[in-house]
């Protein structure tokens, strides 16, 4: 104890709270706590959002999606791409955990090279589907969260499956996904048809994205369009969320009833792409992929 006192020292279980502040960027926890322990019983639950779409018509399949990666109330990546190429003919769209998407992609971009060598040709996108869900079940029970459509054209003609980790796999025409996906979903609903012009079909997907983009919180950024065509996938634009649904904001309103009217509102869309808020060319190139969502 002499020594302790005249050297004024304290051992690490008698000292009292210390008063420097952590640094930035830090956690303050108490003493003598774990701090992933502390955060997964304590910490904040954050939650993820995003809004992915795609649907099939008569000149393919297109893929849009926003490009805003947010945790609750923290923005991961406001410029992320969440839509992937898998080979040339076949995209998908990515939603769940980011890890485990890109992870997936990567193996089944692995199988289908293999098939190709050992068949000589790509599978179907049936078949591709397939197989991600076969491989993804076995996993069913273990926090894998990977949810996609999975866009492509084979011998077919265009096709678009929905996969999810659990094993499910559907087959259909129009699919959203993400927290956004109910709002994408009235839009695509009430304009949606199979005969629909390219033209249309872009002004579609843009609206759909754009108007999920300012009804949910956890969506935004831009919006990135894709278009899977016979001689393959095609990276169309990239505009901004909010330019867009201020531009739709000013578009007349058509009549409700009437296939025709939907046409014509989907057409009415189709202005905004000539106007001042889409991005130059220089900006509209294919960003690099990013592993956030």
């Amino acid at each position: 104890m002499a020594l302790q006192d005249v050297c004024k020292w304290q051992s690490p279980e008698t000292q009292g709270p210390s008063t420097h502040l952590p640094q930035a960027g830090d956690w303050a926890v108490p003493r003598g706590c774990d701090l992933k322990t502390f955060l997964q019983m304590h910490g904040p639950r954050l939650a993820h959002g995003t809004t992915t779409l795609a649907f099939r018509f008569r000149h393919g399949v297109i893929a849009a999606a926003d490009t805003r990666s947010s945790c609750g109330s923290y923005v991961a990546c406001p410029s992320s791409l969440k839509v992937i190429p898998v080979h040339q003919h076949l995209l998908g769209t990515t939603s769940g955990t980011s890890a485990d998407c890109a992870t997936w992609y990567r193996v089944l971009q692995r199988e289908l090279r293999l098939r190709e060598l050992r068949e000589g040709q790509l599978p179907s996108v049936a078949s591709a589907a397939k197989l991600l869900s076969v491989m993804m079940s076995r996993y069913r029970g273990l926090d894998l969260c990977v949810a996609t459509a999975l866009c492509g054209w084979d011998r077919s003609g265009p096709a678009l499956f929905y996969v999810y980790s659990d094993g499910t796999r559907l087959q259909g025409d129009i699919f959203s996904v993400g927290s956004g996906s109910p709002y994408a979903y009235g839009v695509l609903d009430r304009s949606y048809h199979y005969d629909m012009t390219i033209q249309e079909a872009y002004a579609l997907a843009r609206c759909a994205v754009a108007h999920a983009t300012h009804r949910d919180a956890y969506s935004g950024g831009s919006v990135d369009l894709f278009h899977v065509r016979e001689s393959g996938w095609e990276y169309v634009s990239r505009n901004d969320a909010c330019v867009l649904y201020m531009e739709l904001q000013k578009l007349p309103e058509p009549e409700p009833e009437g296939k025709t009217n939907q046409a014509h509102r989907a057409g009415e869309c189709g202005k905004i792409s000539s106007r001042p808020g889409e991005l130059s060319p220089e900006d509209s190139r294919m960003p690099a992929k990013t592993e956030t969502l």
